[in-house]
């Protein structure tokens, strides 16, 4: 079955400054995501997360290796896919429903029938009637329910999510993963959705993939998760199985990840 999005054999190395050593992100790293299939990435700080989202998105060109798009050659930007990043990406001089639209007028779609989307879709993800509210005056809960609509009015097939929810606090972060999981249920969109969180990872996903530490970080594991669905994220966390995954999936990243960190630790000293 052709990949949804796959990234084969992908290598990137970032040129050193002032013709010095480059440092090589990635190294030989494929992964491949199925068409409707849900995937986190995780493993430790900077191991190259964001990176390989970049690459799929067609926002990074690889130094290495072939990204397919639906069994075709990625060229410039990923036009079938969505990005929702970490940081705050509303505008905010807009309001609410001009954030959410403001792709389809980015395309030249009517104002009248971009209106009727965004309205639509601002119900869909709980924000009826706040459609006037600019940026500042919305929690952050209703901030991240805003950019989630912006880029689903799009109807992207490949969604690109890089730690959306890590800035929120627990409950407002369980709100909104299981308002994706519901929107993803309807739709079946396919998902890598990076994220630190080794819980959020197992509660969400269809298969989880970790990454080693940095640099020529590459894969070390990939996990199948066997847990039913539809899924309400706080609950699932206190199942048997699930608690027998997250021992599994710990137990093969635990050493990167105190790797990542000792890397970290001795850059901040240096």
């Amino acid at each position: 079955m052709t990949s949804a999005l796959s990234l084969a054999n992908i290598t990137v190395t970032f040129s050193g400054k002032s013709g010095g050593a480059g440092y090589t992100a990635v190294k030989d790293t494929t992964l491949n995501i199925a068409d409707g299939e849900f995937v986190s990435v995780v493993g430790p700080t900077g191991c190259g997360k964001s990176t390989l989202l970049n690459i799929g998105a067609g926002l990074l060109k690889p130094s290495a290796g072939e990204v397919t798009v639906f069994g075709e050659p990625l060229s410039g930007l990923n036009a079938k896919a969505g990005y929702m990043f970490q940081a705050e990406s509303l505008m905010p001089w807009r309001s609410a429903l001009d954030n959410v639209t403001a792709g389809l007028q980015f395309r030249g779609e009517d104002a009248a029938s971009a209106k009727e989307k965004g309205e639509a879709w601002l119900e869909r993800v709980g924000l009826a009637g706040f459609g006037n509210r600019y940026p500042h005056e919305m929690s952050g809960g209703m901030r991240k329910r805003c950019a989630l609509a912006q880029m689903l009015i799009l109807d992207p097939k490949i969604l690109l999510m890089d730690e959306p929810f890590s800035a929120l606090d627990i409950q407002t972060r369980q709100l909104m993963e299981n308002e994706l999981l519901a929107l993803w249920e309807a739709d079946k969109k396919s998902v890598i959705f990076i994220t630190h969180d080794l819980e959020e990872a197992i509660s969400m996903s269809d298969r989880v993939i970790v990454l080693s530490a940095g640099p020529a970080t590459h894969p070390i594991g990939e996990f199948a998760i066997d847990l039913p669905r539809p899924r309400d994220v706080a609950e699932i966390r206190l199942t048997p199985r699930f608690l027998e995954l997250h021992e599994k999936i710990w137990h093969a990243m635990k050493d990167e990840v105190l790797k990542g960190y000792a890397q970290t630790k001795n850059r901040v000293l240096a």
